[in-house]
């Protein structure tokens, strides 16, 4: 696994739009306040032209948002890449990326939700790490939280263990400004399918999983590679809901196992789903427990703080993991190896 170099003081940030930008004043706010965050604490950044654009979920047409990323790889004075926004349509600029100029020129990438889109492939085909946590636009808050700050600490290299968070948010507060902080208002509970206490360690990797069932079979997905490059030391999958019902996880995972993707799974953790919908009554557990997961006898961990209802702890896609849940408290820590 190449892990690309950390983001140091003074180094340039590229802040790409390869799903959305900014549909309305509240989230060109958002953006500048990340601005204003991101060179405050003395990075340089060089933004997409097209960061405060949106048509129908799109910054931009497809084959100029694929031609922004090839450019913010190849570029020397660019260090880092954190993708401005998530959205809809990412997977559209897929074919319209340079890969082989991605592998020649690796550089980390991070981002969240849509843009598991391009992070997915870059680890699984291309056996470089990559960050899912956090946004540009997610620093454009009043007040950040202590994901945000995990988030940092770890795409600077700084910190490779974190803790589960104590409150999240079940409900976003109504946007006025665009700053608005979290409302963090539940209690986090880390819950097991089995009720026992887990700890797996493994190669991990995983995303948004709506995004990764568009991908799986296709030319973008290396995961059958990356099993078997893998396999001594097993994998772990951690997925984030954003807006798929019960019945069609179920479909979901079914598929994937059908691609070989739980071939040498250790385990499975699951977020909070972004919506819980089920028209026929499912419930997180209940749908996990009718899924093929369970014929699997792996470990599972669900309502983990991955997921659409932050806070969101920040994952090293291909590195190696150690994640605990004890008590209804969790741990992941990650290795470079």
């Amino acid at each position: 696994m190449l892990y690309p170099k950390y983001l140091k003081i003074n180094d340039t940030i590229g802040v790409p739009a390869p799903s959305d930008g900014a549909y309305d004043e509240a989230h060109i706010n958002r953006y500048k306040y990340s601005s204003n965050f991101f060179e405050n604490k003395n990075y340089k950044l060089e933004l997409s032209k097209n960061i405060n654009k949106s048509t129908m979920a799109r910054s931009a047409d497809k084959k100029e948002r694929g031609k922004e990323l090839n450019e913010m790889f190849k570029s020397k004075d660019i260090d880092f890449i954190l993708c401005a926004s998530g959205g809809e349509f990412l997977v559209e600029c897929l074919p319209y990326i340079d890969f082989n100029l991605i592998k020649e020129n690796p550089k980390f990438v991070a981002g969240f939700s849509d843009p598991t889109g391009i992070l997915f492939p870059i680890t699984t085909k291309y056996d470089i790490a990559t960050i899912y946590g956090n946004n540009f636009s997610s620093f454009g808050r009043e007040k950040l939280s202590k994901s945000h700050y995990d988030f940092l600490d770890l795409i600077e290299g700084k910190k490779l263990s974190f803790e589960s968070y104590p409150l999240y948010e079940e409900e976003r507060p109504k946007t006025i400004t665009g700053l608005e902080s979290y409302n963090l208002t539940e209690k986090v509970e880390w819950k097991t399918l089995n009720n026992k206490d887990i700890k797996i360690e493994g190669r991990i990797i995983g995303g948004c999983i709506d995004i990764i069932s568009e991908l799986i079979g296709t030319k973008y997905d290396g995961m059958k590679e990356f099993n078997e490059k893998y396999k001594d030391d097993g994998i772990i999958w951690y997925f984030d809901n954003c807006e798929l019902s019960m019945e069609e996880i179920i479909r979901v995972l079914w598929k994937m196992n059908e691609f070989d993707y739980f071939k040498y799974c250790k385990g499975v953790i699951f977020g909070r789903f972004g919506v819980n919908s089920s028209w026929v009554g499912y419930d997180l557990k209940s749908c996990l427990k009718d899924s093929i997961l369970i014929d699997l006898n792996i470990p599972i961990i669900y309502d983990a703080d991955i997921s659409h209802k932050p806070e969101c702890l920040p994952i090293l896609n291909g590195s190696i993991a150690t994640i605990e849940c004890t008590k209804n408290k969790g741990t992941i820590s990650f290795e470079l190896k």
